[in-house]
């Protein structure tokens, strides 16, 4: 069984660690080795944050290198292309349209850059992009962006739904468990 390399990227109080944990929980039930890695980058300060999340029936080291990833779930439109070359020639990048501003931009030293998609588009990267914040907000809240995300990866790459609800069941504080649940359920009917 190969290894398949996920990179999980996104902003701080994005959610990357919660998928991350719920993607390490479901994959040993099916059978997998997995290893997890966390790359907090001023995360506190919505700085950058990558998870590195490997599987397969044997893995060594939790780190993707570049060109290595098979799949990049980005959770914002500037790491998508920050991260874009850990992702292989034939990689999937499943991304959030959403664009949040970086601290630079924040505070005037930057301009949040132009065109990212197209740019990503140029690159001949297999890409879906999808509205994710609105889904969310349609879940209950702008923060199940990553959990949406969850349900398209889940449902593209052929992992239980139903190991993956048992897994926020576990894993997410019981007032948030239902909307989680309804952010999957969304994520996983966009591709039909």
């Amino acid at each position: 069984m190969k290894t398949t390399n996920i990179m999980i990227v996104g902003v701080g109080g994005q959610g990357t660690l919660l998928a991350s944990r719920l993607l390490g929980h479901i994959l040993p039930g099916m059978g997998y080795d997995v290893k997890i890695s966390e790359v907090h980058g001023m995360s506190q300060r919505g700085g950058s944050v990558v998870t590195f999340v490997r599987y397969g029936s044997e893995v060594c080291s939790p780190i993707v290198e570049k060109g290595e990833a098979d799949y990049i779930i980005a959770f914002e439109q500037l790491e998508a292309a920050r991260w874009l070359s850990y992702l292989k020639k034939d990689g999937k990048l499943i991304t959030s349209s959403q664009q949040i501003d970086p601290m630079p931009v924040i505070t005037g030293v930057r301009a949040y850059p132009e065109s990212l998609p197209d740019r990503i588009k140029q690159a001949g990267v297999d890409e879906l992009c999808i509205d994710v914040l609105s889904l969310a907000k349609k879940a209950g809240s702008s923060k199940a962006v990553n959990v949406v995300l969850l349900g398209v990866f889940a449902k593209l790459t052929g992992l239980s739904p139903d190991l993956f609800k048992e897994a926020i069941d576990l894993i997410v504080k019981e007032k948030f468990r239902q909307m989680n649940k309804t952010a999957f359920d969304l994520g996983y009917a966009v591709l039909q």
